[in-house]
């Protein structure tokens, strides 16, 4: 395809944009949004520890269309956690919900597997072909890209294609001649299996052909249900309706005359399997269409009916491939391919979460599994919060538009309205809470949000809601954390990170209510911000948990992780850090900033061994005891900044992004976590860094790029430009922005959100003198 041709059909699937998120209008995507799709590889993290995913998904989509290449019990499903791993050789189907980047398993939802020839009903096993109806296949027979997957199933010799809008998955099945053509639709399975795990379901053929269905499951998230509504491009000549729990099967249509075919036409249980034939579908591909609905059937139907009306897949496939373009154009970049690659890739798997979820007419599940009506916003859930309230919720305020941030915020105020505890959501998905991994970290994400001035939401709601969420006794000890000034670890574990942890949020809480002239509450929760010093010992110079008493717990190991230590998915080394509120403390606590860059050096100069984590499934991408694959850790480069010494933090980010990020299937050092590790490469990259989110300021580490600008959402330009770059020049020589010298290691929200440009002057030894005054430092809650 020429470029002008190129340009074209992206000009049509701008006009298009089918199932187009509720979103404010933007300008078309220009040839900066064409070329970021072009760079982006969807492989990019789905061998190693990345666990995302290659189908099609739009930007922020509900309907996640993957390959599945195992269905692993649920002991050895971690691997799986997207349901595609790069070193497998076969799939199972197709499914139309996903984790991008989890630890953990589920979803999987409405698996469909194109089939020529005889049919069997179980999956088999993947490495025994022949033995069940998963497929061969070759990666040099895949392609995927943003919107869109394809693969060819070799033991069936189908081709098969995969698109998406918001809603709405869409399938495009070329069957070979000479074999009668199959779809099998089967609603046992999820990305992790257990006996049970399925609490019913229900597939129904309707009287037009649309098949339609739901399943209620008990996973992470108990309770969830799921609804679908599926059709096809030609006539279903012949069905069958399984229920392999029971052995009951209704297989083709009711007699004429059949008073109820309704019934005929449908099956009920926990273990269904539907098949569908189509006899000799060779002369042309088979087009599925499938929507799903947290709502009901009839939900289903209406989504499938309002985003892909026509049997269109290559418009489909064009609207989906524009929304990226339009998204992905909001940073245009000059660098090398592989940093192209890496670069946007990032970029896209951050705009993946959170992930719409309500139907077409607004309505949604809540957290109290009752169906509820947005009102004036769009609704989306699966908050990975502990992960991306870090870097993923800070970078979205910059590269999408403000509604969408204002949505974010108003669907987590609506899920603490819904929720039976009347607090905001840990970790959410499909609605329901899992209530997995520690603190309160909606309350950073609407605090970061309020500070930079994305105020579409009732602020007074929202404080409210903080302050319940802080509040909240029966949750991981914070009632002792109100009482004691941390949680004490013998009446709870983790307690160092929790107490950790609670004081950052306290200290959010803090800062939202001092600028909304809240004074009370400002000085209730500044006063907790401070809480992290219960959990310093200057004995050993950690972070540690103390028990009622006061004590500090006993025996300690600073090299000890796990569950049932005082940290959690980390150990001493890595928590204790972790006072991004206020560093300065931190280093006065140390006896000075000496003292603090020497115990950062020991972070990243240990000799250690990975076995020591054998145990430990996320704390992989070790530089010494600096665990990158692991969250707790993301921010430690940039305390050199803190500490007096940026250009130690300019070699460490160096180090970091040399060794933890590739453009390859295993690129990714550990858990994309729902975009948090793609967030970080991409502000480190750019040159900064938000350390903590509510500071309305940004690290400065290095840039990596020679140029990038920023296409602001107010429609402005941020540019930052490193004259002299190369491996050879990797150190701040020298800075302006807007042509005045800037002397200092941070930036602030203002100034990029003003536009503008950022110039560094790269040289080939540290400039020990940049950034180092004292008059010059950034946010402490000790210095302020």
């Amino acid at each position: 395809m020429t470029k002008a041709r190129a340009g074209a059909v992206m000009a049509v699937g701008i006009s298009l944009l089918v199932g187009a998120l509720a979103a404010p209008a933007a300008a078309p995507a220009g040839d900066a949004g064409i070329r970021a799709v072009a760079a982006v590889d969807p492989f990019i993290g789905t061998g190693g520890e990345g666990h995302t995913f290659p189908g099609a998904v739009v930007p922020f989509g509900m309907v996640q269309l993957s390959p599945d290449t195992r269905i692993q019990p649920r002991k050895d499903a971690y691997d799986w956690a997207a349901g595609y791993r790069h070193d497998d050789r076969s799939i199972v189907g197709f499914s139309h919900t996903h984790f991008s980047g989890t630890g953990h398993s589920d979803l999987g939802d409405v698996l469909l597997m194109p089939i020529a020839g005889d049919v069997r009903l179980e999956r088999g096993d993947a490495d025994k072909p022949g033995s069940g109806y998963t497929s061969r296949f070759r990666h040099d027979d895949e392609r995927a890209e943003p919107g869109y997957y394809a693969v060819t199933l070799d033991d069936y010799g189908v081709r098969a294609e995969l698109t998406a809008t918001a809603r709405v998955g869409v399938h495009r099945y070329t069957f070979p001649q000479g074999k009668p053509a199959h779809v099998l639709v089967d609603l046992r399975t999820s990305m992790y299996d257990y006996p049970g795990k399925v609490q019913w379901s229900r597939l129904r053929l309707q009287p037009d052909g649309t098949v339609t269905g739901f399943r209620e499951t008990r996973g992470w998230a108990p309770g969830r249900q799921l609804y679908f509504a599926m059709r096809f491009s030609r006539p279903v000549k012949g069905h069958a309706f399984h229920d392999t729990e029971q052995d009951v099967a209704y297989k083709g249509f009711p007699p004429p005359g059949d008073k109820d075919p309704a019934q005929r036409a449908q099956i009920e249980g926990r273990q269904l399997v539907g098949t569908f034939d189509f006899g000799d579908a060779s002369r042309e591909p088979l087009l599925v269409k499938v929507s799903i609905s947290p709502v009901s059937e009839a939900g289903a139907i209406a989504n499938l009916d309002a985003e892909v009306p026509a049997w269109d897949f290559d418009g489909v496939r064009t609207a989906a491939k524009a929304q990226w373009a339009q998204a992905l154009g909001a940073i245009d970049i000059d660098a090398p391919e592989p940093m192209r690659k890496s670069f946007y890739t990032a970029l896209y798997h951050a705009f993946m979460g959170p992930s719409l979820f309500m139907d077409s007419d607004g309505r949604y599940r809540g957290p109290d599994n009752a169906v509820h009506q947005a009102k004036g916003y769009t609704h989306y859930s699966t908050f990975s919060l502990w992960d991306t309230y870090r870097a993923l919720h800070p970078l979205l305020t910059l590269v999408q538009p403000e509604q969408r941030n204002n949505d974010i915020v108003n669907s987590l105020l609506a899920s603490r309205r819904e929720s039976p505890y009347g607090v905001l959501p840990v970790w959410s998905f499909h609605g329901l809470e899992t209530w997995c991994m520690i603190g309160y970290h909606a309350v950073p994400v609407i605090a970061d949000a309020y500070m930079k001035g994305i105020r579409g939401y009732d602020a007074d709601e929202a404080l409210e809601a903080m302050v319940a969420s802080a509040s909240y006794g029966p949750y991981d000890g914070v009632r002792q954390y109100m009482e004691l000034g941390y949680v004490p670890i013998d009446e709870e574990g983790e307690a160092a990170s929790k107490t950790l942890e609670y004081a950052f949020d306290d200290w959010t809480i803090a800062r939202m209510a001092a600028e909304m002239g809240r004074k009370d509450i400002a000085a209730t929760f500044e006063k907790r911000a401070a809480n992290w010093k219960h959990a310093f010992d200057p004995k050993t110079g950690y972070m540690r948990a103390r028990k009622r008493d006061g004590s500090f717990r006993e025996p300690f190991d600073p090299d000890a992780s796990g569950y049932g230590t005082d940290y959690t998915e980390g150990n001493a080394w890595q928590y204790s850090w972790y006072v991004p509120q206020d560093v300065a403390g931190l280093a006065q606590a140390h006896g000075g900033a000496d003292s603090l860059l020497a115990r950062l050096d020991e972070v990243f100069d240990a000799k250690v061994e990975p076995s020591v984590f054998e145990h430990m499934e996320d704390i992989t991408g070790l530089i010494g005891w600096y665990a990158h694959g692991n969250e707790p850790s993301h921010h430690v480069a940039y305390l050199y900044a803190y500490a007096g010494q940026p250009w130690r933090t300019q070699a460490r980010v160096k180090q970091i992004v040399d060794t933890q990020y590739k453009p390859t299937p295993d690129g990714l050092a550990g858990n994309d976590d729902l975009g948090q590790m793609s967030a970080w490469y991409v502000f480190t990259v750019l040159g900064f860094y938000p350390v903590a989110p509510g500071s309305n300021e940004y690290i400065i580490g290095r840039p990596f790029l020679p140029r990038a600008t920023l296409n602001l959402p107010n429609g402005k330009r941020f540019t930052i430009v490193a004259d002299g770059l190369d491996d050879a020049h990797p150190y701040i020589g020298s800075a302006t922005l807007d042509g005045k010298p800037l002397d200092r290691a941070f930036l602030r929200h203002e100034e990029i959100m003003a536009g503008g440009e950022l110039r560094f002057t790269m040289q080939a030894e540290p400039n020990r003198e940049w950034g180092t005054h004292p008059s010059q430092q950034p946010y402490s809650l000790s210095r302020r």
